[in-house]
């Protein structure tokens, strides 16, 4: 019993779950959208547990599949796979153990999320297999994201809105965007292992015109959103915050010093989550 205990916690390191962050204040974004006002706290509840299920079996889905590349990378060679401070079979289970708490939290939010449960968790888990086929992967990460505000929409309302898809576009590309960044660490990395990636087929200085352009349109699709929905100055006032929080993100990296990426990537990307979802939800809130 101990050595599970102790295998779980190394598992939940490994796919660092406190990231849930990034996309859960957008699936919450959603919630609140939806229900005009705070969603009762069952079904706040059931979208967290599905959110951070979901993500968990991704992330381990993807720690199998890359077991193999993340030994050959030395950025990840000490990861827990390949180092073998943990079985194959170990995480496998944990990946089934995710999935059965994500289809239980989709069951008990309503009929059309329990539905459409298998194709949330096909784009989770096929991201893992993207850079082996297209240099876009990126965006497959984003989608997989993204699609967490409009997955928690069907859970508030049983229905889907086209005004919703916005965000999920939205973080489609602030995903994108930052997963370009962070893959440029892995630019010769994935030269020399034939995986395909926007620094591997662009190089780097391209790959950071990539990302600056993604992260434009992100703040694009955000301005239509809080028009579409009629939000006021406050959400306009959040536009501006995470505007602010990309660029001071650009700043701090460059194709010549990547050495700030992980405060970039993890600290920085995650309090735009939060600070978008603190506007939007005050926002709705107030107009009460």
């Amino acid at each position: 019993m101990s050595s599970m205990w102790k295998n779980t916690a190394v598992t939940l390191e490994m796919i660092k779950w406190e990231h849930s962050v990034f996309a859960l204040p957008f699936a919450l974004t959603g919630a609140v959208l939806a229900a005009g006002a705070w969603p009762s706290l069952r079904v706040l509840g059931w979208i967290i547990v599905c959110m951070v299920a979901a993500r968990s079996a991704a992330m381990a889905f993807n720690r199998l599949v890359d077991a193999k590349l993340d030994a050959a990378n030395p950025r990840t060679a000490m990861r827990a796979l390949p180092a073998g401070a943990l079985t194959t079979s170990f995480v496998a289970g944990f990946v089934l153990v995710s999935a059965a708490i994500f289809f239980l939290g989709a069951a008990m939010l309503n009929r059309l999320t329990l539905l459409l449960a298998p194709v949330a968790l096909f784009v989770v888990l096929v991201y893992s297999y993207m850079k082996r086929i297209t240099r876009w992967s990126h965006l497959v990460l984003g989608l997989a994201l993204g699609i967490a505000p409009s997955a928690a929409w069907i859970a508030v309302r049983g229905s889907l809105d086209p005004r919703i898809i916005i965000l999920t576009l939205a973080v489609l590309l602030w995903v994108g965007g930052f997963d370009v960044l962070y893959a440029c660490q892995d630019f010769e990395h994935d030269r020399s292992a034939g995986l395909n990636s926007v620094p591997q087929a662009f190089g780097l200085e391209t790959s950071f015109w990539i990302a600056r352009l993604m992260h434009l349109g992100m703040l694009g699709t955000l301005y239509w959103l809080v028009v579409s929905f009629g939000l006021g100055k406050i959400a306009m006032a959040g536009i501006a915050v995470v505007a602010a929080l990309l660029l001071y993100e650009h700043l701090i990296i460059s194709p010549k010093d990547m050495r700030r990426m992980n405060a970039a990537f993890f600290t920085l990307n995650g309090i735009i989550s939060v600070v978008f979802f603190g506007f939007i939800a005050t926002d709705v809130l107030l107009r009460r």
